[in-house]
């Protein structure tokens, strides 16, 4: 495997386990302090809706990234993937300040890591 497919297998890895978290707070789990701010131990609904949404853009993220490494079928014109893998790799990056200065120490502590992780990987995909 090239490094590109190993990184698009992690990074899908990631997001499922991120899409679990985000159900669990759609579900009313108490560790909102873990994502949106840190704010809320258990999210409000406008925050809930938000954690969907997050769900959402996890899958296509993934699929974006699985089309640019190779690993499934090109459904969409090249150009519009490579141009999706280098936008979502500076929304992750965008991610790893916004994570850094939350006010919440759980969410700093623990999703800056996981934002320079997806960053990393997606600049793999991304280069790939």
């Amino acid at each position: 495997m090239t490094p590109a497919e190993i990184a698009a297998v992690l990074i899908c890895i990631l997001f499922g386990v991120l899409a679990v978290l985000q159900l669990a707070l759609v579900f009313g789990a108490p560790i909102g302090h873990f994502a949106w701010g840190g704010a809320d131990r258990v999210l409000p609904r406008a925050k809930r809706i938000g954690s969907i949404v997050a769900i959402v853009l996890y899958a296509v993220f993934g699929w974006v990234f699985l089309m640019k490494a190779g690993l499934v079928p090109m459904a969409l014109p090249e150009i519009v993937v490579d141009v999706a893998a280098w936008v979502i790799t500076a929304y992750f990056a965008i991610g790893i300040a916004m994570n850094a200065i939350s006010r919440s120490k759980p969410e700093r502590y623990t999703m800056t890591p996981v934002a320079i992780v997806l960053t990393v990987l997606s600049l793999i995909i991304a280069l790939g």
